[in-house]
């Protein structure tokens, strides 16, 4: 496996992933939603591989790692053994405080809610996750600090989203693209996979 590394497996980990979400958006068999998530699993298996080689960790340390982490950050699912608790939160609210509690005790070193969203995540996906970590937080932007960012979002939705063409500038195009995924938020919608889907409808081959 000498040719391979974790850097040129990168894009087709990322390839897999988004297949696995193109076969259950598409409403895809299980049999081939089956196929899909055994390639992302195959990549899993060629990083822990390639580890395994310099030394470093193992599949079953990733799969162990997991285990633990899972158990570690659920204290309201499970107790430190990993049994299951007898009761459960319950609302999702209580959930995620005590999710987040335990990730700002894993980590104090992260000094801000943003911190670890990845840089590579799609434009619209990242958008969401930055509006659901500012919500969570309390965050508020430094030129409104009387204004939360997610109504900030939402008037300027409602100030700029009159037409596709109310931008003159690109910065313009973006603050129009931030509100639309703000609107689409308090929604219950994604809009990385509404674009999605609408680019499929629009470009479907004709049968």
């Amino acid at each position: 496996m000498g040719a391979l590394t974790h850097a040129s497996l990168v894009e087709y980990l990322l390839e897999e992933a988004f297949e696995v979400a193109e076969t259950i958006e598409t409403g895809a068999d299980d049999v081939e939603l089956r196929g899909e998530l055994g390639d992302v699993l195959l990549q899993v298996v060629l990083h822990a591989r390639l580890a395994e080689e310099r030394g470093t960790f193992t599949f079953d340390d990733v799969a162990r790692g997991l285990s633990a982490k899972m158990v570690r950050r659920n204290p309201h699912v499970f107790r430190p053994d990993g049994t299951l608790r007898d009761t459960f939160p319950a609302s999702v609210a209580e959930i995620v405080r005590k999710w987040d509690a335990v990730k700002t005790a894993e980590r104090p070193e992260r000094t801000g809610p943003f911190e670890g969203i990845p840089d590579a995540l799609p434009a619209l996906a990242k958008a969401q996750k930055f509006l659901d970590r500012a919500e969570r937080s309390g965050f508020r932007q430094a030129q409104s600090p009387g204004q939360p960012v997610v109504e900030l979002v939402e008037t300027s939705g409602s100030r700029q989203a009159r037409s596709p063409e109310s931008f003159e500038t690109e910065e313009e195009l973006g603050d129009m693209l931030l509100a639309v995924v703000g609107s689409a938020r308090a929604k219950g919608f994604d809009a990385e996979r509404a674009l999605r889907g609408a680019i499929r409808r629009q470009f479907a081959s004709p049968s």
